[in-house]
């Protein structure tokens, strides 16, 4: 079977830094985009000066994570002949995605407008922290600020604990997510209209978005959602628990799920306790029910346990560490865990792509490029620029 990656012929600019705007470029990537990364030259995107650096090399570990599978070209957007190249590489892109300050591109006097007149076709996604609009769009944002102004924090930590920060910066990676998505449906409104359009996502509106069921607790029943540590609000057991020697996790989604669940641990009185006959009474004593577990999980270790669930066909795991992440075979045959294409280090992990098609391997390209490496490249195969205009550009700083 000969496999056509779906983004094959696509080609992206990435004027984006850091973590949302690579993130969502490489999973496009992933899917067969030609993505060229815009950086100003001599410093490049920020996350290259970023920790951890990869051994013998110097380069950052941070940027290889979110940046394989792309060429680098250097263009210094500030200098209006460096916006002139860069409409010139418009007239020839299908997307421009970037995460400026609102109002930047129209600064670098590259707003929509003038894109879409050097390419009426162009697909801007612009992903900022707050949005283009609003009394907020100026203000600055990280990933932290969206999960706190997003309501995430609130609702994330121990009972009557500090507010938590996620330990994944899904501030970031859900602006990306849903800028990917974006992107996608405009190339399909394209295929049909031939217009390109601009795309506007904001962090805080997808920390809003990823509020779950949230805000209907809070409007059905008038309370505040609090943090209450690892356990699920109205799902019971659906939490971690600790063994003789470490944690796993177990939940029982619907009755038929429970009733194995006991069994399986040794514990069938539980299924005749009216306390939990229902999943709701299980919730609404989920305290005394975790007591009783607890007590009867500390008395064996976690491989029995979770041998007694798996067995049972009831969800369990232990918490694995990422350590034990990188070792799952299971991963490993998934091509989640793969080695990263970089010239000098060979023991760098990055993680392969989700995005899958069944019944078909295929691992995505995993290096990264070298500040600038493809400039010249770019420029000649692209825009047909000779090796003395490329000259005359690097001599006066444009690239």
């Amino acid at each position: 079977m000969i496999h056509q990656r779906p983004l094959a012929g696509i080609r992206v600019l990435d004027l984006s830094r850091v973590l949302a705007g690579p993130f969502c470029t490489m999973n496009l990537a992933d899917l067969g985009a030609e993505v060229i990364k815009i950086e100003l030259p001599g410093t490049g995107d920020d996350s290259r000066g970023y920790a951890p650096r990869i051994p013998d090399s110097g380069d950052s570990a941070y940027f290889y994570s979110v940046n394989r599978g792309k060429l680098s070209v250097t263009l210094d957007l500030r200098r209006s002949a460096g916006a002139e190249l860069f409409c010139e590489l418009v007239r020839h892109a299908d997307v421009v995605v970037e995460n400026f300050s609102p109002g930047t591109m129209e600064r670098f006097n590259l707003g929509f407008q003038r894109l879409q007149a050097a390419n009426p076709r162009i697909i801007l996604c612009s992903i900022s922290g707050f949005g283009q609009t609003g009394p907020m769009a100026s203000a600055p944002a990280y990933d932290i600020v969206a999960q706190a102004l997003g309501g995430t924090m609130s609702i994330t930590g121990a009972p009557d604990g500090a507010p938590t920060r996620c330990g994944v910066s899904i501030g970031d990676l859900a602006a990306a997510l849903y800028g990917a998505v974006a992107i996608l449906a405009a190339l399909r409104i394209r295929d049909q209209t031939g217009e390109g359009q601009h795309l506007d996502i904001a962090m805080l509106d997808c920390q809003v978005a990823w509020l779950e069921d949230a805000l209907a607790r809070f409007s059905t029943t008038g309370r505040v959602p609090g943090p209450i540590g690892s356990r699920h609000p109205s799902i019971t057991p659906f939490q971690p628990f600790r063994a003789a020697d470490g944690y796993f996790v177990a939940g029982c989604g619907n009755e038929a799920i429970w009733r194995r669940f006991c069994d399986a641990i040794g514990l069938s009185e539980l299924k005749d306790d009216q306390r939990f006959a229902t999943n709701a009474d299980r919730t609404a004593n989920h305290s005394r029910l975790e007591a009783i577990l607890s007590r009867h999980f500390a008395t064996r270790p976690r491989s029995h346990w979770l041998a007694q669930l798996q067995q049972a066909n009831v969800p369990a795991a232990p918490i694995a560490t990422v350590d034990e992440v990188a070792a799952n075979p299971h991963l490993q045959e998934r091509d989640m865990i793969l080695r990263a294409d970089h010239p000098v280090f060979h023991d760098l992990i990055v993680p392969g792509s989700p995005l899958k098609t069944a019944g078909i391997r295929g691992a995505p390209a995993t290096r990264a490029p070298s500040l600038g490496e493809n400039t010249e490249q770019v420029l000649q195969q692209l825009l047909g620029y000779s090796p003395e205009q490329i000259a005359e550009l690097r001599a006066k700083q444009i690239i």
